[in-house]
């Protein structure tokens, strides 16, 4: 990461890791993604675009009654 990549992390109740700001990351084989200024990371494993989030924690957690 260079000097100039700043962000912010937010772990949204019962949802993503929401990252946002100017970074870059890298996968699991090594590879440097391109720069970014906004993500959404999967939390619940549900997802079928991983490491991202694609809404299917939705149905996983429910707000008790």
């Amino acid at each position: 990461m260079n000097d100039e990549q700043t962000f912010e992390i937010h772990i949204i109740e019962n949802g993503p890791t929401h990252i946002k700001g100017k970074f870059s990351f890298k996968d699991s084989a090594g590879n440097l993604s391109a720069e970014h200024n906004e993500l959404f990371f999967c939390r619940c494993g549900r997802s079928k675009n991983k490491p991202f989030c694609d809404g299917s924690h939705k149905n996983q957690w429910q707000t008790p009654e």
